[in-house]
């Protein structure tokens, strides 16, 4: 029997997600390893134990893809991963894109302001919650992004890109096969 409680459901993966290549893992390991001489000849070694932690994660994060979950919007609000968010303690939502998926951000009211992130896996999914969440929360087409998100669209400006390496190679010209001819007087 379907639950008449429910407006709507999606699957998607529990957060964007791209497959990354080694030139990655070794830019982190390069940092770690940075990090960790600078911290070791100042004499702070306990600090080593964090930046091999955060090595650890990021590692972890870049291999392991997420799982499926299936996200639903129902009368009360929106349950996701067995939390239910009620419309009563919601704010306002807004999408962006990250790693070619949509992203829905619902932040909650003050003093909290909790920031939950849903990924949209596709435009026509992106339609039909704007539409439904736009009758119960506010939709912000131009959000104001929080010192975490900034902090986070920065840090991924810095992390290299694999593709625009391969697209580059792509594009350039073959070289010659032929022998060089002479130059005549």
């Amino acid at each position: 029997m379907e639950n008449p409680q429910l407006i709507f459901s999606w699957k998607a993966p529990l957060r964007p997600y791209k497959k990354r290549a080694a030139l990655v893992l070794r830019f982190y390991l390069a940092v770690a390893l940075l990090l960790s001489l600078i911290v070791f000849f100042f004499g702070d070694k306990i600090l080593l134990i964090p930046i091999w932690a955060v090595l650890f994660l990021f590692y972890v994060l870049t291999i392991t893809p997420p799982p499926e979950v299936e996200n639903k919007i129902t009368r009360f609000g929106i349950e996701t991963t067995g939390i239910t968010l009620r419309w009563e303690s919601l704010s306002h939502f807004y999408f962006t894109e990250r790693f070619g998926f949509y992203v829905l951000t619902m932040i909650s009211h003050a003093p909290y302001f909790y920031h939950a992130y849903l990924v949209v896996p596709s435009e026509e999914i992106k339609k039909n919650l704007l539409l439904i969440l736009s009758e119960h929360l506010v939709y912000q087409d131009q959000p104001q992004l929080s010192f975490t998100d900034k902090a986070i669209n920065w840090f991924s400006q810095l992390i290299p890109d694999e593709e625009e390496r391969i697209d580059v190679m792509k594009t350039s010209h073959p070289i010659s096969s032929s022998k060089p001819q002479p130059a005549s007087l």
